[in-house]
């Protein structure tokens, strides 16, 4: 009688023998299971969206940080003898009414609405993460709250009260702009985290950890927000998409950056007088910006997919 049998049968369970197993058979072990992020991550790499997108969007960074470096011109020097002109192999994207170069405007252009859309969206979902995993924890007086200030904001329209608020960092650094955008783009996520927080703070293990004395901001730290970690990242994602998108709409109207900075938004709002009789003033900066959102979309589209199956089926 094995090891096994002989406890089982200590133990008053009923004795089944295993099944004998031919001599030099390996027995194979049981593989493991994957976890939910090595899940999404299988599942991204099978979607060749994702992989047009990650490969655009790093083409896009690389190009818009080294571009400069390896550029002979700059975006404020002038060039009085080639002003106006189209495309050459002197000045790749041609050159504005003053001389100015417009494939080295432009990489200017992109870095500025990149860092912006880059430090707004995530900031932004973090804000939601903050406030709604708060509002859902605790519940009562502070959830009424908290409610009340997001359903204020999100009946607010949040690019008229930009468009007012403007003048205010009018002057400032482009920080204040993408502090401001990130202020109004978090209220729909913080009400998807508000109400999966809710339905965590009854399980078990919240309990447990509630029962054994952790600490609030532990509890939301360690069990509530991993949780919800999958939707936070397709948010910040598309966040960025969000952000560059205002950036570049407030540039344009003359609300965001403001001359002699540069962004995408101000070489648009530049090249769209001249956008018949000169389109490379227009088409260059749209187009990068096009791409640049594209490919972001890509990547947020996927995450998506991968987070929900079902939310993507036959798209590939």
């Amino acid at each position: 009688m094995s090891l096994v049998e002989e406890t089982n049968a200590e133990l008053g369970s009923p004795v089944v023998p295993l099944p004998p197993q031919p001599l030099g058979t390996e027995v194979t072990p049981p593989k493991k299971a994957r976890s939910r992020g090595r899940l999404i991550w299988w599942r991204l790499t099978q979607t060749s969206r994702f992989w047009v997108g990650a490969v655009t969007i790093a083409v896009i960074l690389a190009w818009a940080l080294l571009g400069p470096l390896l550029y002979p011109y700059n975006a404020t020097g002038r060039d009085p003898l080639n002003m106006g002109l189209g495309p050459t192999q002197l000045h790749w994207f041609g050159t504005n009414g003053i001389g100015q170069d417009l494939y080295a405007q432009t990489l200017v252009g992109l870095q500025k609405s990149l860092v912006i859309g880059l430090i707004a969206g995530p900031l932004g979902t973090l804000i939601a993460a903050v406030v709604g995993s708060v509002a859902g924890y605790m519940g009562g007086v502070v959830d009424r709250v908290l409610v009340w200030c997001i359903n204020l904001l999100l009946v607010l329209p949040s690019f008229i009260l930009l468009v007012i608020l403007s003048p205010l960092f009018k002057g400032l650094s482009w920080v204040f702009l993408t502090v401001f955008i990130a202020g109004f783009s978090w209220m729909i996520m913080a009400q998807v985290v508000r109400s999966q927080t809710k339905s965590l703070r009854d399980r078990d293990f919240v309990k447990a950890a509630r029962y054994m004395g952790v600490p609030m901001r532990k509890i939301l730290g360690r069990h509530i927000i991993p949780n919800v970690a999958s939707l936070l990242i397709i948010d910040a994602t598309l966040g960025v998409v969000a952000a560059i998108l205002a950036e570049t709409s407030l540039s344009y109207f003359g609300f965001g950056i403001r001359a002699p900075d540069v962004s995408l938004g101000t070489l648009l709002a530049e090249g769209t007088s001249a956008a018949v009789t000169r389109p490379w003033l227009f088409v260059f900066p749209a187009g990068v910006l096009i791409v640049t959102l594209f490919a972001v979309s890509l990547i947020g589209d996927a995450l998506r997919d991968a987070v929900d199956p079902t939310s993507g089926v036959n798209r590939d």
